[in-house]
């Protein structure tokens, strides 16, 4: 008998979520165009969320711990921080707790090589005190472990749009809205139910940088994911965990703001198309079934939700993690460590002479080229030695479900690449995980235009393509 059947995952699970914001005063300077140091105060709280899972059969050594963190970027020193203390809280291996970031761009630069700036004296202190409060949180999620199911929809939101835009006046891309181009507009969502009918919390998948606040913003924010869990989680009384995607190419339409009224709107148009499709989700353990033809008026199609089959309901707690480092060789061209420094000293003695001659806006250009130069040395600094970057992959199959985790920027090729090989099963591409090293892989196509992603990708072209088709070769092996 025909039948739609929604996918879903059985197991245990918790979600456990505190407030990780920092102190007023801390060094805030994401961008590079930003003229102040220090946040100044707090659009909304950051937060860390933190969501438990583990096979219905209670195998703790097969648990998979995710921490959510409203961060843009960690130093990797800081993310194993993270990890270490997570797992040693709940006697878990390393490698069974992910690290991943929701990419705020308002959150601060939250690394310890800054301590030497102005409120730099603050991330440290502030660091360790996160890893503790994330090594809490997991506590709290192993206690209330319980038998859960997560049951999967796919929606649609148009916030995220094409961020390549060529500006023909002046030759050249920049980043910022395209409106012709190609932007993926999937939303995954998952609704984490108790047995017994309790909502423990909901998960949001979806692409689209944070960038609504920018260099004009002074306050600490998670920007639009902000809005988004407040709007969801006063409809349903329970934590929502925002997983990012492949948002290297993506943005929201309008971003590039001091205005935090406009990340509250992108962050509502985000809630509310995942409400939307979370109205559609069926009861865990069931099926949308044909029952027959009804007369009336019309022979009408019967359908009703019926319970699932044991046989069914037992293939809902299908459990496999994998876990595999994939090199991408490094770009030949790949500035050294002294050309980037030269670089950096000529851009300083270029602010210092613009200022000296009273031109406060070249100033602050050559301000951000020498804040370009001082990233890449952060980069070049932290990358591994040798020919290839050694790119961390955790793919993990839940029932109907398959959940990737990487580290670094991915263009939306590498989501909607999987997606359409396997079409039927929901895909959760989470990026930002294991560290944000080595930034921005753009797929082969991108590079020789200028743009922006490859002008500072630090692996060669061909990458993308090359992670692309590791994954799922991976993925049919566990289908």
């Amino acid at each position: 008998m025909a039948s739609y059947r929604t996918p879903q995952t059985r197991c245990r699970a918790a979600m456990t979520r505190a407030e990780i914001t920092p102190p007023v005063g801390i060094y805030h300077r994401m961008w590079g165009a930003a003229r102040h140091d220090r946040a100044t105060g707090v659009h909304r709280p950051l937060t860390a969320t933190l969501l438990w899972l583990e096979p219905a059969s209670s195998d703790r050594n097969q648990a998979l711990l995710i921490a959510a963190l409203d961060h843009c970027i960690l130093d990797n020193s800081d993310v194993e921080l993270i990890q270490h203390a997570a797992a040693e809280a709940v006697s878990l291996q390393a490698d069974q707790v992910i690290v991943t970031l929701s990419h705020t761009h308002a959150a601060g630069l939250m690394s310890r090589s800054r301590a030497d700036c102005p409120g730099g004296d603050l991330i440290g202190p502030y660091l360790d005190e996160l890893a503790q409060t994330v090594a809490d949180l997991a506590r709290t999620a192993s206690h209330q472990s319980a038998p859960a199911t997560i049951v999967y929809g796919r929606g649609r939101c148009a916030l995220a749009a094409h961020r390549d835009f060529f500006d023909a006046e002046r030759n050249h891309f920049v980043c910022g809205f395209h409106p012709d181009g190609p932007a993926d507009d999937t939303l995954l969502i998952g609704r984490v139910e108790a047995e017994n009918g309790q909502l423990i919390g909901s998960i949001v998948n979806y692409a689209c940088h944070p960038t609504t606040l920018a260099w004009d913003n002074t306050l600490i924010s998670p920007d639009y994911p902000g809005a988004l869990r407040d709007v969801i989680e006063r409809e349903t009384s329970a934590p929502c965990l925002f997983l990012q995607g492949a948002s290297g190419d993506l943005g929201p339409r309008e971003g590039f703001t001091g205005d935090t009224a406009i990340a509250d709107r992108n962050g509502r148009e985000l809630a509310y198309a995942a409400l939307s499709t979370w109205q559609t989700l069926p009861k865990p353990g069931t099926a949308f079934q044909y029952q027959g033809p009804v007369v009336s008026g019309a022979i009408i199609g019967d359908w009703q939700h019926r319970p699932l089959g044991a046989d069914e309901l037992q293939s809902h707690e299908h459990w496999s993690i994998q876990n595999w480092t994939t090199p991408l060789p490094y770009r030949m061209s790949l500035a050294t460590v002294e050309e980037t420094q030269a670089e950096r000293d000529h851009w300083l003695r270029e602010e210092e002479r613009w200022a000296h001659q009273g031109d406060a806006l070249a100033a602050r250009d050559c301000r951000a080229k020498a804040e370009q130069m001082t990233r890449q040395l952060w980069r070049l600094s932290a990358l591994p030695t040798g020919k290839a970057f050694p790119l961390k992959v955790t793919l993990a199959r839940f029932g109907n479900a398959v959940w990737v985790f990487v580290p670094g920027e991915h263009y939306q090729s590498l989501q909607t690449g999987l997606r359409s090989r396997f079409p039927d099963q929901p895909l959760l591409v989470t990026t930002l995980s294991h560290g944000w090293q080595p930034g921005y892989i753009p797929p082969a196509s991108v590079y020789g235009y200028g743009i922006y992603q490859e002008h500072i990708a630090v692996v060669e072209a061909g990458s993308a393509e090359l992670l692309l088709e590791d994954i799922a070769r991976h993925i049919r092996h566990v289908f």
